[in-house]
């Protein structure tokens, strides 16, 4: 009686690769949706054009706008949003470290920066005012302390979530602290910096609005404000508009870096329609 030699089938995985462009075309469907239907109610009269543009009419402002002066404010916040998040997120990063691997920093460091992020972002505008005066610098420290908490408590955060058996491990093949730090404690903490790095440039984006909107004779903020003064909802929508194409760009940056620099990782990336 001679026995069958079956050929074992590797197991297809749960999720086929799909391409990324059916997905990316599905996230259009809702703004989509919401143009027409606010195209409609505006043309209907439901709602006074003069407190709600219709979206045909916002596209116009844009691409008046972009014929002239708008490249030159989106080139500004551009520039002060870069500035302020690299500063602020450098920094985060550094204390981030001190803190996570140090118990003797968090004592000390600790009680000052959750009493620090507790403040609200108008709260340090008339004191960098006062301080540093209507230019460059008062602008860019403020989008600096709006990027830093974010990349601070989730690089922290991050740092202390590392499996405690890795550490040993590194310990037991007698890794220098250096060692130790670029082979087991970075790659481990990478993706909850990546995710403190992706929410700091997206407050720093709500600070920048803070502080053009104040003190700012330039940029997307001063945008908003002049619409709101020469009663032009359009403009003020169509700011609004830039700052959410801009951020989404921004951070579909870091999360291609991100992507990039975490290719080794098998994790779960949800279920899809079809099983």
């Amino acid at each position: 009686m001679t026995s069958k030699t079956q050929t074992v089938p590797l197991a297809a995985p749960l999720v086929m690769q799909r391409s990324a462009w059916p997905r990316r075309l599905k996230g259009l469907v809702l703004p989509v949706l919401i143009l027409l239907v606010l195209e409609g109610v505006v043309r209907i009269g439901w709602l006074p054009s003069y407190q709600m543009p219709a979206p045909s009419e916002i596209a116009v402002t844009l691409i008046d706008l972009a014929e002239g002066a708008l490249w030159k404010h989106i080139g500004v916040s551009l520039l002060r949003v870069l500035a302020g998040f690299a500063i602020g997120a450098s920094l985060a990063l550094v204390f981030a470290a001190w803190v996570g691997l140090s118990r003797e920093a968090e004592a000390y460091l600790e009680p000052t920066f959750a009493g620090l992020r507790s403040i609200p972002s108008l709260a340090w505008v008339p004191l960098l005012l006062l301080w540093l005066g209507i230019d460059e610098t008062s602008k860019i420290v403020l989008i600096a302390i709006g990027a830093f908490f974010p990349v601070y408590l989730n690089g922290v955060a991050a740092i202390r979530d590392i499996d405690r058996k890795w550490v040993e491990v590194g310990q037991m093949y007698a890794f220098s602290r250096r060692r130790l730090v670029r082979r087991i404690l970075l790659p481990a903490a990478l993706p909850g910096l990546f995710t403190g790095l992706r929410s700091g440039l997206s407050l720093a984006w709500m600070f920048l609005v803070a502080a053009e909107l104040i003190a700012a004779t330039k940029g997307l903020g001063y945008l908003l404000s002049d619409g709101r003064e020469t009663s032009r909802p359009d403009i003020v929508l169509a700011a609004i508009i830039v700052l959410a194409l801009l951020g989404k760009v921004s951070d579909g940056l870091l999360a291609a870096l991100e992507k990039h620099c975490l290719a080794w990782r098998d994790t779960f990336n949800g279920q899809g329609a079809e099983q």
